[in-house]
């Protein structure tokens, strides 16, 4: 492609630069246009995606058929099936007449869908089943539909990234994905940042008749230098900010820094990730087990103070029985007395009979008896089960 060739396009589509990867991109949107191929263009937010759809059109045989553009990102998740693909009267509550859905209405031309890395999988699936057949279902209807589209695509997303999370079909990315446009962010185009921001400054100097911006050397390298986060966006707010504000429209570099954010040369993803990840916050975990072990330790010095004071009372033990030893003392409930149950031969004899009196004594209150035998009420209800009680 020739030098007035690429001019006359970027004429034409008001795209303004000389970077080499923007020609490059130019020059593949042109080329693929003469195809059906679906086409992907990915690239940060600001870079300017929105123009190439349209190149992609304006070259290709469908130049006389419908041009649609749907930002899938701003179409509420409950609606977007609808919105694409239509739907028939009665299909949903407030569907009182059937409606056509893009997919219908732009048979024979292009359909760019911005933001597809946000289409919910519902979607997805729907999706794919038109680019690899041409069929497609409205809402609420049994008849199979056919259409001839041709799609393109733009995303922010790390799609990979977004595969990998579970948020995107990877066979959906692969068709979308048969030819990839990667829009260059403006950092990487240093060499057209002060053509832009003349362009910019100039426009909205006219509009608001003010005098013209102008930069000296050391704005403009500073200019160069930053990193633009916000991509072209973000540069034509600010030329707009400071044709408004700024009363001197001389302006240094001092003035620039005012306008700059403080991260401004700090690095960012290229790529939005669809979900950024955070480190997962335990303490909810940590406090149930934390809990959990209280509340053994109690229930293990209940045991050794219920064991030793059985084997007190009983006249038949010679040797007390080994005792594993809480790490830290806790309070324990007052043992039974003895006068009230009788000691037994074995430990778990004189345990099943210590409960059972108490039991007895309490009127089978569970809860009374845990507190005269010193046990916790789950531990004396495990125990009334394991000995038939």
């Amino acid at each position: 492609m020739t030098q007035q060739e690429l001019l006359a396009i970027k004429q034409r589509f008001g795209i303004i630069g000389q970077s080499p990867l923007l020609n490059r991109d130019i020059e593949v949107a042109v080329q693929v246009a003469k195809t059906d191929l679906s086409v992907l263009i990915t690239g940060e937010s600001g870079v300017g995606k929105e123009h190439f759809p349209k190149i992609i059109h304006a070259f290709s045989s469908r130049k006389h058929g419908a041009y649609f553009a749907v930002n899938c990102g701003a179409i509420p998740e409950g609606t977007i099936d609808s919105e694409l693909f239509g739907h028939e009267k009665g299909a949903f509550t407030d569907a009182k007449n059937e409606h056509k859905g893009y997919f219908e209405i732009a048979d024979g031309g292009t359909l760019f869908l911005d933001e597809v890395g946000d289409l919910p999988l519902q979607t997805q699936v729907r999706l794919l089943r038109v680019l690899e057949t041409g069929e497609y279902l409205r809402m609420g209807s049994s008849q199979v539909r056919k259409t001839n589209v041709r799609v393109v695509a733009a995303t922010n997303l790390n799609m990979r990234q977004a595969i990998d999370d579970g948020r995107f079909r990877e066979d959906l990315y692969y068709r979308l994905n048969t030819v990839e446009i990667r829009v260059p962010a403006l950092r990487e185009r240093k060499e057209d940042i002060p053509i832009l921001f003349k362009k910019f400054a100039l426009d909205f100097c006219n509009r608001y008749q003010m005098p013209p911006l102008s930069l000296n050397e050391e704005a403009t390298r500073l200019l160069q230098e930053s990193y633009w986060r916000g991509n072209i966006r973000q540069l034509k707010n600010l030329a707009e900010q400071m044709a408004v504000i700024e009363l001197d429209h001389q302006i240094n570099a001092d003035t620039l820094r005012r306008y700059l954010p403080k991260e401004e040369n700090q690095q960012s993803i290229v790529l939005r990730n669809p979900q950024r990840t955070q480190e997962k916050d335990y303490s909810h975990e940590i406090g149930i087990l934390y809990n959990m072990v209280m509340k053994n330790r109690q229930e293990l010095d209940e045991l050794k103070e219920f064991i030793m004071s059985g084997s007190q009372r009983n006249d038949a033990f010679t040797t007390p029985p080994t005792i594993i030893t809480a790490p830290t003392e806790t309070s324990v409930r007052k043992p039974i007395e003895a006068e009230d149950i009788e000691g037994s031969l074995r430990v778990e004899d004189g345990e099943r009979e210590r409960i059972k009196k108490a039991l007895e004594l309490s009127g089978g209150n569970r809860k009374v008896a845990a507190e005269k035998v010193g046990l916790s009420e789950r531990t004396l209800y495990r125990k009334i089960k394991e000995y038939g009680l």
